[in-house]
């Protein structure tokens, strides 16, 4: 088997709709408690999302709810600050 036939995984960003490598995205994970934060090893057992490294993409997904649909939960205030705070890292380009 050749690196070209070799399957990669393709994710689809909760924010801007396109799809990319899933190594090129962030998982964001829900844990038991309710709670949301990224997966670094994106292998953590949970209902995940995923989003570009780009603080637009962050910013569309917290402000317009994309990440409370995708995880079917609803985000509390001290939570959400946290993502953005992560999210606010990034660059404003995809």
């Amino acid at each position: 088997m050749t690196m070209e036939d070799k399957h990669i995984p393709q994710r689809t960003c909760i924010a801007c709709r396109e799809i990319k490598d899933k190594r090129l995205m962030i998982r964001l994970v829900q844990n038991s408690d309710g709670s949301v934060e990224p997966d670094t090893s994106a292998k953590r057992k949970g209902r995940g999302a995923y989003i570009c490294p780009s603080k637009r993409c962050w910013d569309i997904a917290l402000k317009k709810n994309h990440l409370d649909h995708a995880l079917r939960t609803k985000i509390n205030n001290a939570n959400r600050s946290a993502l953005f705070e992560y999210g606010s890292k990034f660059n404003e380009e995809k």
